[in-house]
């Protein structure tokens, strides 16, 4: 199954105080939304994708932590990639906008699917300690280096290793050579087509 992604935007058409039918330039606020709708729809792309390779999922902590990890890792590249693209007074605006968007779309189906709970929080928690980890990693000529796709691969391996499940062992190569390297050319599609930066 492919992935459809809207990488082309136009100028909305919004009522503003008596200026009817007036085009509006989308405000970087505005493009983070946009930005962290697609980064979830990549992440549960590369979730599912996991499954329909023949890792299994045997606990919800699995699946839902895989998910949690991609969103975690997509969000860190985005930040990489608008580094020096986006005014530096305005990047960590963006970033935590992106981020908030994640978490209320993650709070919104978590509600829809478990009942009333506090799932944001504990996701902003992980986004921090994911992003003490990658920033020790290398990010040159537009790609993550090999120890930051590594800290994805080495997570999402030991959440689908808890169960000692042998057909997940190779979760880690799967991870690092297919759904990497496929995440990350959508994203860059995202990335340039919302911001219209060269990435």
């Amino acid at each position: 199954m492919a992935l459809r992604i809207k990488t082309k935007w136009h100028e909305s058409k919004r009522v503003h105080k008596g200026k009817r039918n007036q085009s509006r330039q989308k405000t970087l606020l505005d493009r983070a939304g946009v930005i962290a709708f697609n980064i979830w729809k990549v992440s549960q792309y590369h979730y599912n994708n996991l499954r329909g390779e023949g890792f299994r999922y045997a606990t919800e902590e699995q699946g839902m932590g895989t998910l949690l990890e991609f969103l975690a890792f997509m969000l860190q590249v985005v930040d990489r990639m608008v580094y020096e693209q986006v005014p530096e007074a305005e990047r960590p605006l963006f970033i935590n906008e992106v981020a908030s968007n994640l978490a209320r779309n993650l709070q919104t189906n978590r509600e829809e699917l478990l009942g009333p709970g506090d799932y944001a929080s504990p996701f902003i928690e992980l986004l921090n300690t994911r992003a003490q980890e990658y920033s020790h990693c290398s990010y040159t000529d537009g790609e993550p280096g090999y120890g930051f796709k590594m800290v994805l691969a080495q997570h999402i391996s030991e959440l689908l290793s808890k169960d000692g499940d042998l057909d997940n062992k190779w979760a880690h190569e799967h991870v690092l050579e297919i759904e990497i390297p496929e995440a990350l050319k959508t994203l860059k599609g995202i990335i340039a087509g919302a911001l219209g930066i060269k990435v």
